[in-house]
């Protein structure tokens, strides 16, 4: 394991659009912070940027809520193009109260609103714009590591990171919507603890871990620090094999809340 971490968040981002080239920027931003690309360093990408350059940006002018969405717009106090947008971006509707819309995303994720988000989502000329989360994370992370390492001649890591609440707990926190050239999630089962007691359950998400420690440099108001780099992680003894971010979400036969 490491003894020692170190964070650095990268400067020169500048405001991501519709068909950015986040490798050049990383690039860009990399040469800006005084920074080189080494082995194992992870990149954590904070989900709004991917999303604007994917063009998953949405104007609300365009979309018509049907007879669900406006039910559900009824029922919670939202907006019924959002609702409408959520139904399309979900699976299932988890719980619902008033102002509040519990989701089960396409992708597997338990969230708000299915990660439908406003801030920090520029508008102009009228526009209501709001943004959808990544088509596939894990590709996207699997796309950038290639690149980014193909141009520095490395192994590296990339997560994407999103914001959640969690359930019985005040707050957001970070987590790894996509994750690549890591162990996402390091099953221990079968290690020893201090007193040589074996591990019955434990599994770490280590892919969530760093991304909220990156969250902290990132920040999630006016800080425009979206891409934060970690050095010096080592997971076990090198023999922990790299899992995605997909590998995190539980399985519903295990849910015992639902």
């Amino acid at each position: 394991m490491s003894d020692s971490l170190t964070l650095h968040s990268l400067r020169g981002v500048p405001m991501i659009a519709e068909g950015d080239d986040l490798v050049v920027v990383i690039n860009d931003a990399l040469a800006v912070s005084n920074l080189l690309l080494q082995d194992n360093d992870i990149l954590v990408l904070a989900q709004k940027i991917v999303s604007k350059a994917e063009g998953r940006t949405v104007d609300l002018r365009s979309v018509n809520p049907g007879p669900e969405a406006v039910e559900l717009a009824d029922a919670t106090g939202k907006d019924p193009r959002v609702a409408e947008l959520i139904l399309a971006e979900s699976t299932g509707i988890i719980r619902r109260s008033r102002g509040v819309i519990i989701t089960e995303h396409r992708r597997g994720w338990i969230m708000a609103n299915a990660g439908i988000d406003a801030s920090n989502v520029a508008s102009a000329d009228g526009e209501e714009n709001v943004l959808l989360l990544p088509e596939d994370p894990d590709a996207t992370c699997a796309d950038l590591r290639r690149r980014l390492g193909e141009a520095h001649g490395v192994e590296i890591g990339v997560i994407i990171s999103d914001s959640f609440g969690r359930p019985w707990r005040l707050g957001t926190t970070a987590v790894a919507i996509g994750a690549v050239g890591l162990p996402s999630l390091w099953d221990r089962r079968g290690d020893r603890d201090l007193f040589d007691n074996e591990l019955m359950v434990t599994q770490q998400a280590v892919a969530d871990e760093l991304a909220n420690a990156a969250s902290l440099l990132q920040g999630q108001a006016a800080e425009g620090r979206p891409v934060v780099l970690i050095r010096g992680l080592r997971i076990g003894n090198g023999n922990v094999p790299n899992r995605p971010a997909a590998d995190l979400i539980r399985d519903p036969s295990e849910d015992l809340f639902r």
